[in-house]
């Protein structure tokens, strides 16, 4: 965190196909090593196996998927007094979509199918209707908060 100037966000370009922002942020979450052409591939792969097996947009199945799959609050650890306590606290707007990422490309990285793009496109499937890792990690994270939330008065 700089002291003097406020961090500016880089404005990225929406990416050719879909021309969505998110699918662009999306893109570069599944790059590796700079790879950006593999990591589109992928992604529009995955989006193409979703478009064959439910015949319906894949833009709003990855859309939805994302909303069942951010979450609202997380725990933080916070030292008070020698103990260190489980605070919850709120995400912000970006984190959210970039554990939502984080969530679903790591799980789908677990999955039984033969390609990445079959992989990816199962967990987005499976996020979409409420199912599925990814959704688990979810529910974790927001059990994990409501169990500490007595330690709500910790939060700065």
């Amino acid at each position: 965190m700089p002291r003097r100037r406020v961090v500016t966000n880089r404005e990225i370009l929406p990416d050719p196909i879909y021309n969505s922002k998110v699918v662009s942020k999306f893109i570069s979450a599944i790059m590796k090593h700079g790879k950006k052409a593999v990591a589109a591939k992928i992604c529009y792969g995955a989006f193409d196996v979703i478009k064959q097996k439910t015949g319906n947009d894949p833009l709003k199945i990855f859309k939805t998927a994302l909303d069942n799959v951010k979450p609202v609050i997380e725990v933080k650890s916070r030292r008070v007094g020698g103990a260190t306590y489980q605070v919850p606290v709120e995400i912000r707007p970006q984190r959210k979509m970039a554990l939502a990422f984080r969530w679903i490309i790591g799980y789908s990285h677990g999955r039984g199918e033969r390609r990445m793009s079959e992989k990816l496109a199962a967990e987005l499937m499976d996020a979409a209707n409420n199912t599925g890792l990814s959704i688990k990690k979810k529910e974790d994270t927001h059990k994990m908060a409501d169990a500490n939330k007595a330690f709500a008065h910790y939060r700065w």
